[in-house]
Parts: C-alpha cells; sequence; structure tokens
C-alpha cells in the first residue's frame, strides 16, 4: 500500500516537518507495535490535527509506510550493513557471523527501544494492510540473504536463509522481552556455528 498524497492547497504550506513526524512515528511503532499507537495519539505527538494528518499521510498505514522506509534505509537493515563491511571480503559463512553479531549488538532495549521494527511492529496485528508492509519487507530480507548464500551453495540456499531468517526473528522477540547483548551475542555465535557446519557438509 502506497500513502496517499494529497496536494496542499494553494498558497498554504504545512506548519510541521513531516521528516521529523515520519521519524517520531518509526519510533513509537519500534517501540510499542503498531496496533498499540493510535492516530489521536500520533496526532499529539506529532503536533498536527487529523485534517493533516490525513492529508500528509492519507493513513495511519501510510505513515507506517513511510516510517518504515526510512528504517529499512537506515543502518537497521542489518544484513546490507554486513554485507558492506565485508568490503567483497569472507566466504558467505564470515558475513552471515557478522550479520547475527551485528543483530545481537543493535536488538537490546535501549532508549525503550528494542528488537527490529520490521520483524515485530505488527507481530499478532489485527490492520491487514500494516501486516502487508511488513510482510513485503521480510520476504524481501529473506530473499537477499538466500541469492547471497546462493553463490556458494544453492542447494542449501532456501533451508539457511530460513535458519537465518528464523533465528534473526527469534533473537529479535527475545529483545523485546529483555534479553541483553550478552545473551543475543552467546545465542548468535552457536547459530553461527551451525550455519558453517551446515555449509561444510557434504
Amino acid at each position: 500500500m502506497t500513502a496517499t498524497k494529497n496536494a496542499e492547497p494553494r498558497g498554504r504550506r504545512r506548519s510541521f516537518d513531516v521528516d521529523r513526524a515520519v521519524e517520531t512515528a518509526m519510533r513509537l511503532f519500534h517501540a510499542r507495535g503498531y496496533d498499540a499507537v493510535g492516530v489521536a495519539e500520533l496526532g499529539t505527538e506529532l503536533g498536527i490535527k487529523p485534517p493533516s494528518f490525513y492529508a500528509a499521510f492519507g493513513s495511519k498505514a501510510g505513515l507506517f509506510e513511510r516510517a518504515l522506509q526510512r528504517y529499512v534505509q537506515g543502518e537497521a537493515n542489518i544484513f546490507a550493513r554486513a554485507l558492506a563491511e565485508s568490503e567483497g571480503g569472507g566466504d558467505v559463512a564470515a558475513v552471515i557471523d557478522r550479520t547475527l553479531a551485528l543483530a545481537a549488538r543493535l536488538y537490546p532495549r535501549r532508549d525503550g527501544v528494542a528488537g527490529c521494527l520490521v520483524l515485530d511492529a505488527t507481530r499478532n496485528s489485527a490492520d491487514p494492510d500494516a501486516c502487508a508492509l511488513t510482510a513485503a519487507l521480510k520476504r524481501a530480507g529473506r530473499t537477499a540473504i538466500r541469492d547471497f548464500i546462493a553463490t556458494e551453495a544453492p542447494e542449501k540456499a532456501e533451508a539457511l536463509a530460513d535458519l537465518v531468517t528464523t533465528a534473526m526473528a527469534g533473537m529479535s522477540a527475545q529483545a523485546r522481552d529483555g534479553a541483553d547483548e550478552a545473551t543475543l551475542t552467546a545465542f548468535a555465535k552457536t547459530i553461527g556455528r551451525a550455519f558453517r557446519r551446515e555449509m561444510e557438509a557434504d
């Protein structure tokens, strides 16, 4: 779903900072989940009235889409960061190790925010539009990991992508439940060893 973009009346300009509004909404959705954040609360937090809210974002799901876009384009895109940090060096298992280690470092609660917005914001949500947005991003993330694994182990890529994405989902959920970096790092290392064994197995 794409946010509706209504034209502003000629001669008038928005009285609020849209980028800052998206950043604020992203943090609220991340901290509490999509369903727990209402339009009235968003309007209060963003300092805008309902007409301005709907003119700018179309709907709550439209604002959520903007928040997700900002999130995945930043440092929260863990696999993309791990891949970029490899600078063309290291095998697939090394990049996956780096991905899991980075998740263990970023997911624990800081300033009231924990886990991954994409993985957890719509968990058990009743909103089909919001769920569709996160589902599309999850599929894209898994596809990127699978295709990367397939460069070395095409016949194992599907199963190993499932291993990595399931592990990351579990780490995100555990972080939201209070797991600290040390706990998640130990788990990440275990999954990394399992991944490498599967890569090397005949």
